[in-house]
Order: structure tokens, then sequence, then C-alpha cells
């Protein structure tokens, strides 16, 4: 008599790049609202929010200032002056101090009392919410430039205008968040 064979596991697809990016951005896109219905009816007593403001400012510091690294670099690449490699590395280093600063940001940001019925506030959370998503598109285009040996013109420009993006949101964000504490 003979016994069935055994079935073989068939090793799953990666999840395609295309799948993973659109996921990561519905969960920012959620966290996003979260927060944002969160601010609306939270409110902090004046200790938690100077807290909250050193915190916001700390995480500034923090997610910001690896962002400008990893684009001045990256408009170093673009220039000729700087080889990829580099970029990438630098990249993969401040990948987590970049998207801790953000979460950062967001978390301080809801117990700063927004008012959310002000123009400024709502272009400032449309900045927030852009600067995430065009993290994510960032990370997929590190994951493309490493994976390729060159990159192409069309691929050189998506790289140009994640960074422009990026420093209009950051930017944006932090001179709105200026004016907004003068009031």
């Amino acid at each position: 008599m003979t016994t069935p064979a055994t079935p073989t596991a068939v090793p799953s697809p990666p999840v395609a790049p295309a799948l993973r990016a659109l996921a990561a951005s519905l969960g920012v896109c959620a966290l996003w609202a979260a927060a944002v219905w969160t601010a609306v009816h939270l409110r902090a007593d004046p200790l938690l929010h100077d807290v909250a403001l050193f915190v916001h400012l700390a995480c500034l510091v923090v997610g910001f200032g690896a962002v400008l690294t990893v684009d001045w670099l990256g408009l170093l690449w673009l220039a000729g002056k700087r080889p990829l490699g580099e970029v990438l590395r630098t990249s993969a280093a401040v990948h987590v101090p970049i998207w801790l600063g953000l979460a950062g940001l967001v978390g301080s940001g809801v117990l700063l009392q927004p008012s959310l019925s002000a123009p400024l506030t709502q272009v400032k959370l449309a900045l927030v919410l852009l600067v995430a998503l065009n993290g994510i598109h960032a990370h997929v285009l590190q994951e493309r430039l490493t994976a390729t040996a060159a990159a192409g013109r069309a691929l050189l420009v998506r790289c140009g205008v994640t960074v422009l993006v990026s420093q209009l949101g950051w930017w944006g964000a932090t001179l709105i968040g200026f004016l907004n504490s003068r009031r």
C-alpha cells in the first residue's frame, strides 16, 4: 500500500511593494485622522501643555534634523557630489529617528490644543499628512534605488520631487507652528 504524498509547502510570493506602500499609507491616514479627532476632544492642563510643547520641539529637532540630513545628501547625489550608496546608507540609518520624530510631533501636537477651525492649522495638518505619505514614498524609492545599479531620468525626477515635497512640508508645518504660537 502506498502512502499519499505529503504536499510540499509552496512559498507564498512576497507582498508587492505597492501593496505594502498602500497599506502603510492607509495606516498613516487612519492614525492622522485619529490624532485630529483626539485633538478636538482632549484638553491638557497647563503643565501637560508645557511638557507637550517641549516634547514637540524635541521631536522637531530629531525628525526634521534627520530629514534635513537625508535630503541634503540626496541633493548632493543628484548634483553628482556624493555616491548613491552614501545617501542610501544614511537614509537607512536615520529612518527610525525620522519616523519617531514625526510620531512624537503628532502625539504631542494633540495636547497643544490646536485651533482646528483656523485655516493655517488646517494647512499645517494637511502638510503633516503630506510629509508622512511622502515619507512612505521615499522609502519605496530607497528600496528601488537599492535594488538598481543606475537610476534613470524618471527615477531621478521622482527623487527630486520627493525631496522638494519633503522640504516644503516640513518647513511649511514648522513656519505655521511658529506663527500659531505667536497668537
